[in-house]
């Protein structure tokens, strides 16, 4: 009985959200991390974390969580160096968010909008100055944006940029690009400029907690834990850090399914650290693996962007160790079953949805 009535909810949720009628099966999408190639401890939780969650820190863990996501093309984070925002973000007065909602949308599919804790230029949270943009899975950083130029960033970049779907070429979008505003606008605000992210990975934890207090308890916390998983590593940066080949860790508004918090998206370059195909079970004893340094100039003559999103749900702090060692570097999952909420992957054409 238990399990037709899961079906029968599945069945539904399922329709709610369409289905392009490519969805890869859960075990095909992203490789699965096994004792045979990870080693023996490739499953567990992080033995040294002091890092918990509140006791009172509650959250589905019976629901079925793959493929139960609505599809997108493309994901724009918006800078506002806060986060927390009201409930929905569109009704940001004055904001590019609101901005995007009320205009055109591109035409290369449907586009995902965040609001994010990104720094604004002018390091404050006044929507009448200029602000920036990252674009994905392009991972492409659009500079001076503001709503009036909002039309322009849609048809002519994001309409233009790679979407999840597409083939693993070098991004080609203009570096500046004019914005048609009224006669007597500053000039200062009639050009957008654009340039690679200098980031490998990008880690999005959702924070908003005027949608759901565990996203404003877990962000924080799951920020703490990854920093002390990546710094050894030298792949930590925080917000002012735009040296390249590190993980960048933004936190977004609301991307749905709060009662499984904290989610988790997880954008990777393809091979992000050059060790996707390491087997650490066959490293010497005592050999960690190293990631392998990037240059600037990399990402300048060959901005492909994102090979991967992995989406996860139901992450605690002590799956941070394992994610880092096998998610951010090798671009595996480590508990598919019950916290892989979907994705894609450009390598394979491979979706969720």
């Amino acid at each position: 009985m238990a399990s037709g009535l899961k079906s029968l909810i599945n069945s539904a949720k399922a329709l709610a959200i369409g289905d392009s009628g490519s969805k890869a099966a859960l075990q095909d999408l992203f490789p699965t991390v096994d004792k045979a190639i990870d080693g023996d401890d490739c499953d567990r939780d992080c033995d040294s974390c002091v890092v918990h969650y509140p006791k009172n820190f509650k959250i589905d863990e019976a629901d079925d969580l793959y493929g139960f996501i609505k599809g997108w093309s493309t994901h724009v984070l918006v800078a506002t160096g806060k986060t927390d925002w009201v409930r929905d973000v569109a009704d940001e007065r004055g904001s590019v968010m609101q901005a995007i909602q009320h205009a055109k949308a591109p035409n290369n599919g449907r586009l995902m909008l965040s609001a994010s804790n990104i720094p604004t230029p002018h390091h404050s949270s006044d929507y009448s100055e200029p602000t920036t943009v990252l674009l994905l899975p392009a991972f492409v950083i659009v500079e001076n944006v503001t709503p009036a130029t909002v039309p322009v960033l849609l048809s002519d970049l994001v309409s233009k940029a790679p979407t999840n779907i597409s083939p693993l070429e070098p991004v080609s979008l203009p570096r500046s690009l004019a914005a048609p505003l009224p006669e007597g606008t500053p000039a200062t605000l009639k050009e957008l400029t654009t340039r690679p992210s200098p980031h490998r990975v990008l880690i999005l934890l959702c924070s908003q907690k005027t949608r759901d207090a565990r996203c404003g308890q877990s962000a924080p916390l799951l920020r703490k834990e990854l920093q002390r998983h990546l710094q050894p590593l030298g792949l930590y940066r925080d917000l002012d850090d735009e040296r390249p080949g590190g993980v960048g860790i933004y936190f977004i508004s609301h991307v749905g399914g709060h009662k499984y918090s904290a989610n988790m998206m997880v954008y990777r370059r393809p091979d992000a650290f050059g060790v996707d195909s390491v087997e650490r079970a066959n490293l010497a004893e005592g050999e960690l693996l190293k990631p392998k340094p990037k240059k600037a100039e990399d990402e300048e003559e060959g901005n492909v962007g994102a090979g991967q999103c992995i989406w996860l749900a139901r992450v605690k702090p002590e799956d941070c160790e394992g994610i880092v060692k096998f998610t951010v570097l090798q671009g595996k999952v480590v508990r598919p079953n019950s916290q892989l909420r979907g994705g894609f992957d450009r390598s394979t054409g491979l979706l969720s949805w």
